[in-house]
């Protein structure tokens, strides 16, 4: 088998560098190959000369947009691209541990899911509450985490999942699954298009806990509560009626 890795990235210099390094350096279950494509977002802090240093590697494609147009717009992009057997999206940041990739990975090879998820919630010692700032950040910090666990309940509600954490970013998918959906959300409403894209074809859902360091918006956070909540929202909604 093999496991494609979509990086979109977009100013992530100081992350980026890391975070790459530890991505190639992963382990993944015997005799599973890897691919991983980045799409660089036109950063303009530096972060487009740390991705050109990987042109030519072997295993790496690199996509270069022509503008910034948001992470779903760049996972599209990404999913163009892909020819593994099993498709996982990556941030560009250090808030998830790349170590939990075997971990995450076994269930889908051994067919006990279509769909795997890495739940914050279920590790961490506050619960739903597990970006937890100081000063002015707090108050951040709880709307974000107020509305991944509002927007799970209504996710669970509308379309029949049990999921604990709907708004992770550790998800995989199977290709397969993922052939003949068109995708729209150009933000961070992609993640929600996908699951319930999936969710109304049926394909099984799991969840397994995984490590999380949240980041601030001081240290390049770049969600909005309420610019993407409200597209969130939206999305959760009109999926369940449309396509």
């Amino acid at each position: 088998m093999k496991l494609s890795i979509i990086l979109p990235v977009y100013n992530e210099q100081k992350t980026f560098p890391v975070l790459i390094e530890r991505v190639l350096g992963v382990q993944l279950p015997r005799g599973m190959e890897k691919e991983i494509v980045i799409v660089e977002g036109r950063s303009t802090d530096g972060t487009s000369e740390e991705v050109r240093r990987h042109e030519g590697r072997p295993g790496v494609k690199i996509v270069w947009e022509d503008a910034p147009r948001g992470k779903g717009a760049a996972v599209r992009r990404g999913l163009a691209q892909v020819t593994g057997d099993l498709v996982l999206i990556q941030d560009g940041d250090l808030e998830y541990d790349v170590a939990d990739y075997p971990r995450l990975l076994e269930p889908l090879i051994a067919g006990r899911c279509d769909v795997m998820f890495g739940s914050r919630v279920m590790r961490s010692p506050q619960a739903w509450q597990f970006r937890r700032f100081s000063g002015l950040e707090r108050l951040y910090g709880l709307l974000v985490n107020l509305g991944g666990v509002l927007f799970t309940s209504l996710f669970n509600a509308l379309y029949g999942t049990r999921l604990t954490d709907g708004a992770t970013m550790f998800k995989i998918f199977r290709a397969k699954d993922l052939e003949g959906l068109v995708l729209k959300s150009d933000v961070f409403d992609y993640d929600w298009e996908i699951s319930a894209k999936l969710a109304k074809k049926g394909v099984r859902f799991a969840e397994l806990p995984v490590s999380y360091t949240a980041r601030s918006r001081a240290e390049g956070k770049k969600i909005r509560f309420w610019r993407d909540g409200t597209r969130v929202l939206l999305a959760i909604i009109r999926y369940r009626f449309t396509d």
